[in-house]
């Protein structure tokens, strides 16, 4: 998991948002109204927004996947990979009594089954 997330907000322009995630070298941001998680918006949510030409002029909010599914801080990484398998997403929040405190992804998930070993060669 990794602590301190990335949030933008609901009002943002979706070319800044995304131009602020790659800054950062994240996939997915949270949307926070307050401290309550409202949404997330993902690559995919990007990428749909571009492939339907509505890129240039929506915030945010047009575009996020609203109330998107979590994980407890609780939760095992086995429940985490099979919510992620099974609703086809690869960024997970990780919430504390209904506050984020975390985000989960594939690629932590990947660390965690393979031990974070390196490649052969690396």
């Amino acid at each position: 998991m990794t602590r301190g997330v990335f949030a933008v907000e609901r009002g943002l322009g979706l070319r800044e948002a995304a131009r602020r995630m790659v800054e950062r070298g994240v996939g997915a941001a949270i949307v926070l109204e307050g401290e309550r998680l409202v949404g997330i918006l993902t690559e995919r949510d990007v990428l749909l927004a571009v492939a339907s030409d509505r890129d240039q002029s929506a915030v945010v909010e047009d575009c996020m996947t609203r109330h998107p599914e979590t994980v407890e801080s609780s939760d095992t990484t086995d429940q985490a990979a099979a919510l992620m398998i099974h609703g086809g997403f690869r960024h997970l929040p990780v919430v504390d009594r209904d506050r984020v405190v975390g985000i989960v992804s594939i690629r932590d998930l990947m660390r965690v089954t393979l031990g974070d070993t390196s490649p052969r060669g690396a």
